[in-house]
């Protein structure tokens, strides 16, 4: 909640409840000034927004009850006095709610040497359209770069937190107005497009963002990492983000048809899954049950689909080093892919088909398919949030046969699967947002510390890179280490 906001909330809880004859004896039109003003600052120094209306509602009705009202010096306890007063706590109360509720969030700055610069690169694929139901449409991606920047920023404003498109395409999926979320435009990024690119050659890194969700909405994490000295290649799957704008103004959103179509029936290869936990098996006897689950459910196809989509972007790294605003700036030999959820668990996939990735991390997702029947021969980084024990671990099966080389299995304590995005931000209320208990600044902070200490030591070859020593250090992170078939 921002100053001036939580000043006009104290102002027009206490006032309703303090006598007219008081309030009188300071003067009304000195109140009213005094209220004005302070309503007049808010607007303009930090701006409205639809979750103060209460608060702009009580102001009119204590001008109403300055100037107009005329004073009861009986006093009297009556039916309506007692409904008005009701109404007031009600409408102070959910003046306090909203804005603690849905606040203009401060996103954690970046702690990198680095300032952050962000440019958009469209790309149109030889592959074909698959959620379309045009048969020669061809699969085109549009993708957000993050790279490190020596420019001085200091006099530039940060872009806008949310585009256009996936503000549109937020208020379609939950049924808002796209102008009940015109309050994010408040919230400072630390993110400037088109300042130049840092001297050097950066480590590159492709990012694959959550199922349906809003594909750039990892700004803390992204900004962090960016900041840190690598390039972030920040994927936009086409029609499975909340949108996604093209250059020529075309503008396309989540295709909701297509998920229902791939999704029909698709829990069918999870039933025998979710019996033979329910029965209580256990996990030997579980393990081929799981096998057979995991390599039919539905979305394998959706993630070999957007793991392509990442093998598309890296086939074009030697381009975009040759020419444009990221020439000489790459070094592709340096390459990792991450991901959170869906993403996640494609970027898992990524490794076993191009072996130009040298290290890979799955924030919180699941790698459906067939790695499960194989392992992987580069440095592997799992977090988990912290699921409820009451549900099959999948991924203590997928992962049965860790890597060849190291293997860091961690989980965040008293998180929860939006842990790992902005969501525990602009929503800081654990009952709407799905996020776990921990402070919401301190698990990002792990994350980011985490993913950063894990692609330094393969990446950069960083000897003072150390992700045990993250592990070790907070106690909200669990982890194990494996090397090949060893714990360490």
């Amino acid at each position: 909640m921002r100053t001036l906001e939580f000043i006009l909330l104290l102002v027009v809880t206490i006032l309703p409840f303090v006598k007219r004859p008081l309030l009188r004896m300071v003067q009304a039109n000195i109140v009213l000034i005094i209220l004005a003003s302070l309503a007049l600052m808010h607007l303009v120094i930090e701006g409205g927004r639809w979750q103060m209306i209460p608060v702009y509602l009580m102001l009119a009705i204590l001008a109403w009850r300055l100037k107009v009202a005329k004073p009861d010096t009986k006093a009297r306890i009556t039916f309506l006095r007692i409904l008005g007063y009701l109404g007031v706590l009600i409408v102070v109360a959910v003046g306090w709610v909203l804005p603690k509720a849905l606040p203009v969030f401060s996103l954690p700055e970046p702690r990198g040497a680095y300032n952050v610069g962000t440019e958009d690169i469209y790309l149109k694929t030889n592959m074909d359209e698959v959620v379309t139901e045009d048969p020669s449409d061809k699969r085109e991606l549009m993708v957000k770069v993050w790279y490190p920047s020596d420019a001085d920023v200091s006099k530039l404003e940060g872009e806008p937190y949310v585009d256009e498109t996936s503000r549109a395409g937020f208020a379609t999926k939950y049924g808002l107005s796209p102008g009940m979320l015109n309050y994010l435009d408040y919230v400072k990024t630390y993110v400037y497009r088109d300042i130049p690119v840092a001297d050097g050659k950066f480590p590159v890194l492709i990012f694959s963002h959550g199922y349906g969700s809003k594909a750039t909405g990892y700004y803390a994490l992204l900004t962090e990492l960016a900041s840190q000295g690598y390039v972030i290649i920040n994927m936009n799957h086409t029609y499975e983000s909340l949108g996604t704008t093209f250059p020529d103004g075309r503008a396309v959103y989540f295709d909701f048809d297509f998920q229902r179509r791939i999704s029909d029936g698709g829990m069918t290869a999870m039933e025998p899954l979710i019996a033979a936990f329910k029965d209580g098996l256990d996990y030997e006897a579980r393990h081929p049950i799981v096998q057979k689950a995991v390599n039919k459910f539905y979305e394998s196809e959706s993630m070999n689909r957007w793991a392509r989509d990442m093998i598309t972007v890296i086939d074009e790294l030697e381009a975009w080093n040759a020419n444009g605003f990221l020439k000489g700036k790459l070094d592709p030999d340096r390459l990792g892919v991450f991901g959170h959820s869906n993403g996640g668990g494609s970027a898992g996939k990524v490794p076993l088909m191009d072996t130009r990735v040298k290290a890979a991390a799955n924030l919180d997702g699941i790698t459906w398919g067939n790695l499960i029947d194989t392992t992987y021969q580069i440095p592997f980084l799992y977090i988990s949030a912290d699921w409820p024990a009451e549900h099959e671990d999948v991924n203590s099966h997928i992962y049965i046969n860790k890597s060849t080389d190291y293997f860091y299995e961690t989980k965040l304590l008293n998180s929860g699967h939006p842990n790992f995005m902005d969501i525990p931000f602009m929503i800081p209320v654990n009952a709407l947002a799905g996020t776990g208990t921990i402070d919401p600044y301190q698990g990002m902070e792990i994350v980011s510390k985490l993913t950063t200490a894990f692609f330094d030591q393969n990446l950069k070859n960083d000897p003072d890179a150390d992700p045990k020593a993250i592990g070790a250090a907070y106690d909200q992170l669990e982890m194990t280490v494996h090397v090949g078939d060893s714990i360490r």
